[in-house]
């Protein structure tokens, strides 16, 4: 999700037996509850990892909705904190630690957090806004590992063959190169953070596109081979965080996205899909038989008028490279009294295949009220002050851009 977009126009959730046993009942669970919480904290203690020593990054977006995510996390990791020990760990939101555009990705703000907590921390741990984290799990984790090494712990994944998003990195061998599930957490410990950041201090980074953060990453610490590999934590999980597989799990997920309200009406939808001539017969029949009847406002948008689609053709010739020139000419159109007034702009390509209701469920979470850009964001040059963009989508992983006005 992209936050903080410039704003492009105005358009724009008796019975005394069951009482006496249920009292029983709590009595009975507190009891147990305060025993094994001394259990816990006689573990901790025993293998000298204090909960003060791990400093928590929740990879927060400035978007009103996604504060309010975030805030939820970090209360319920003090809340787990707060059982355990009377000295809270540092929990710290991502998206208000600096006005610098590129801290979400990561390597750039690796300095600070070296400089703010070397002395006193033995490890970061990064995770989600839909990440939840059981803390006494993770502490059992992270006392396995010696805390005055380097480690780099997560859930690895890996490419099944090599793919254009990651360069074609290893394509002998793709599935050899193993980087973290950042949906499970993934951890570092100091001195390897500490070493990180004086690498990205002294040396720029090299990267001018930030395209799969979390592969880039991992790419940055291997270091061709000389760094640290990712080390497999089975107990960092992406399982459903009532599934009978999470039992051992430190991490899981949601099992259900937000509900915020009632989906957006499809009348405060407006579709623009782009397209070009020579798909007209290949791509565009695809979204006319699947999802084009979900959308109560949609036109095609290509270099060629058709009006047995119809097309619309922006005056903007199709190129291999570079589409800003008919986005920008989408925006304008959008923005002029050609089309109707709705309150969001859903910017799809022609082999992107999206369900709208789906998406109307997700739209209900966001103030469209406020100037938002959602989609996979991107970034350029975000060590030397660049900028974040949303990628237009095509190739083996469409996506969709959505702005509000």
């Amino acid at each position: 999700m992209l936050s903080n977009s410039p704003n492009l126009g105005h358009r724009g959730a008796a019975v005394r037996l069951m009482f006496l046993s249920l009292l029983i009942c709590y009595a009975v669970g507190s009891s147990e509850k305060t025993s094994q919480n001394k259990d816990e904290i006689h573990v901790i203690h025993k293998n000298k990892l204090d909960l003060r020593e791990i400093v928590f990054v929740i990879q927060s977006q400035s978007n009103s909705f996604h504060v309010k995510q975030a805030e939820r996390q970090r209360a319920d990791l003090l809340e787990q904190a707060q059982s355990l020990t009377a000295n809270p760990p540092v929990v710290l939101l991502l998206h208000s630690l600096s006005d610098n555009e590129g801290d979400w990705s990561i390597l750039p703000l690796l300095p600070s957090l070296s400089h703010s907590f070397e002395k006193n921390s033995s490890w970061i741990v990064f995770l989600e806004e839909e990440t939840h984290v059981n803390v006494v799990t993770l502490l059992h984790v992270l006392v396995k590992f010696d805390k005055d090494k380097e480690w780099f712990l997560g859930k690895p994944l890996h490419d099944e063959e090599s793919t254009i998003i990651h360069h074609y990195a290893f394509a002998e061998n793709p599935s050899n190169f193993k980087y973290p599930d950042f949906a499970a957490a993934w951890a570092l410990s100091f001195p390897l953070v500490v070493r990180l950041a004086n690498k990205v201090r002294d040396e720029p980074l090299k990267s001018d596109f930030t395209i799969d953060l979390k592969h880039e990453i991992a790419l940055y610490i291997w270091d061709n081979g000389k760094g640290t590999h990712l080390t497999a934590v089975p107990q960092l999980c992406t399982e459903p965080k009532d599934s009978p597989l999470a039992r051992h799990c430190a991490t899981t997920l949601s099992k259900v996205p937000p509900v915020c309200g009632e989906p957006v009406k499809k009348e405060d939808l407006f579709v623009a899909v782009k397209t070009c001539r020579k798909f007209h017969s290949e791509r565009v029949p695809v979204i006319k038989k699947t999802w084009e009847k979900e959308a109560l406002f949609l036109e095609y948008y290509s270099d060629h008028s058709d009006p047995s689609i119809p097309t619309i053709n922006l005056g903007v010739p199709n190129t291999e490279r570079g589409h800003c020139g008919k986005t920008f000419a989408i925006l304008q159109r959008f923005l002029s009294s050609a089309v109707p007034n709705t309150k969001w702009l859903v910017i799809v390509d022609d082999d992107t295949l999206i369900s709208l209701p789906r998406l109307r469920v997700l739209l209900s979470c966001y103030d469209p009220s406020e100037p938002v850009c959602l989609g996979e964001r991107y970034g350029y040059g975000l060590s030397q002050g660049g900028y974040s963009y949303i990628t237009g989508g095509g190739g083996p992983a469409p996506r969709t851009t959505l702005k509000t006005f």
